[in-house]
């Protein structure tokens, strides 16, 4: 009953943190501040939301030309993987934490082959083509993609990118 009334505790305080306003306003040097508290003159800033979703994440079926119909012994390769977003030396500006990664794969997943995400060398399995990766911080990350087939052998792995994280400070 106690752990009971401590977690509607919990969420009535974090409904306030959700709620709270940003105020921004101009002082005469013409430095634009922010606080959380109104000041005189401030205009209310309306903060947006994330409204990124990440598409499905089921396996596209695998194209096969007529070349590769008439060589059934001719071992499957993918022929490219690459970042769509975020791309090499890209900086992302505000993003929270929250980082949408899509990759282009050719030709599409087939069934049965996984793909697994390295995020600073930290290996991470992903449904699909595209995540969405959470508490990416500022500075300086690599990613990078590999695709396995069923048995585990390696079928492509994708260049390493570098992109940064930058966030925005309300004391500057």
């Amino acid at each position: 009953m106690l752990t009971n009334r401590i977690i509607f505790v919990l969420l009535l305080l974090c409904a306030g943190a959700v709620s709270a306003q940003v105020y921004k306003w101009v002082d005469e040097d013409g430095v634009v501040h922010y606080s959380d508290q109104p000041h005189p003159g401030a205009e209310r800033v309306d903060i947006k939301q994330n409204t990124f979703r990440a598409p499905s994440a089921g396996t596209q079926p695998a194209r096969g030309d007529a070349a590769e119909q008439s060589q059934p012994d001719r071992p499957f390769a993918y022929e490219s993987l690459t970042f769509s977003s975020p791309t090499a030396e890209q900086t992302l500006w505000n993003i929270g934490g929250t980082l949408n990664v899509t990759l282009s794969l050719s030709p599409g997943l087939r069934n049965g082959d996984r793909v697994t995400l390295y995020v600073d060398g930290a290996s991470q399995p992903i449904a699909g083509l595209s995540t969405q990766l959470e508490e990416v911080w500022r500075g300086a990350h690599n990613l990078q993609a590999e695709v396995v087939d069923a048995n585990g052998t390696l079928m492509i792995r994708s260049d390493p990118i570098r992109f940064y994280v930058q966030q925005t400070s309300v004391q500057n």
